[in-house]
């Protein structure tokens, strides 16, 4: 039988959990891609009903994303993933362009599971690509070339920040960015708690903490100052701040943050090598 040619225009998607949907998501509102292009599959209808939401087509098969799509993400489980990898790779061709999202799994068993010379990439998103603010890296496997990368790069750009790193930050980016959403939560639950103690209302202490950490980054951002610049610039003598970084510091935030981003990354490591 003639294999099956890929149609270059359509995006499929392995795997219909929170992640691919907010991929998904980012490429429509961009309008990098439309809707109807895209396909996904999954074992049962509880996460497709969303991408039919979308106006996406969806499927319980996952040979016919790869029949259907140049371009494939895999947003499995990382534990299913070799399993279905081994499904598929009958109808990988040289045509498709493969991006794995899936933690813990490298490049170099992304390719052994797959057909001789397959371009695969590897991404390693975070939770707020669900609101188009993510912050993403990509590595590029041996046979996925410039044009590739670029291609995903410019495809990921709409769900956030996207850039390309040697395979070995992959895990580093976990524990700091994608484990880093749960740190940045608790300190802003910390701030709020502060604020509480002292009489402010919860609510409002909340939504004053998240607008604090959200002003800041964007002032990070823009002005591409180092964060202990910016923490300068709130400073007077004998002021409120300078007593209250006195406490953290007495508290051993810094060294805590330092210690947390370091404990996340070993234990990807070592999710890598299982």
């Amino acid at each position: 039988m003639a294999a099956v040619i890929p149609d270059p225009r359509r995006v499929g998607f392995v795997g219909a959990g929170r992640m691919a949907e907010a991929i998904a998501q980012g490429l429509i509102r961009a309008g990098k891609v439309e809707a109807q292009h895209m396909l996904a599959s999954a074992p049962t209808d509880r996460n497709l009903c969303h991408f039919r939401a979308l106006g996406c087509q969806t499927t319980h098969s996952n040979q016919e994303v790869l029949q259907s799509c140049s371009l494939v993400f895999f947003a499995t489980k990382p534990q299913v993933l070799p399993a279905v990898l081994a499904e598929v790779a009958p109808v990988v061709t040289a045509e498709h362009i493969l991006v794995s999202v899936a933690a813990g799994v490298s490049l170099s068993t992304l390719e052994e599971l797959l057909p001789p010379k397959t371009r695969v990439l590897r991404v390693s998103p975070n939770l707020p690509c669900v609101v188009q603010e993510g912050a993403m890296v990509m590595a590029r496997g041996l046979h996925a070339g410039n044009s590739e990368a670029k291609l995903l790069q410019n495809l990921l750009e709409a769900c956030g920040q996207c850039e390309e790193v040697p395979e070995a930050y992959v895990d580093i980016h976990t524990a700091l960015s994608g484990s880093g959403v749960a740190f940045v939560c608790t300190f802003s639950e910390a701030l709020a708690e502060g604020a509480i103690k002292m009489g402010m209302p919860s609510s409002l202490a909340h939504r004053i903490a998240a607008q604090t950490l959200l002003g800041t980054a964007k002032m990070l951002q823009r002005e591409g100052q180092h964060p202990a610049q910016l923490r300068t610039d709130v400073l007077t003598p004998a002021g409120t701040t300078i007593y209250g970084l006195h406490a953290l510091e007495q508290g051993g935030l810094r060294a805590a943050a330092m210690s947390a981003v370091e404990a996340a990354t070993y234990r990807a490591k070592e999710l890598s090598k299982k």
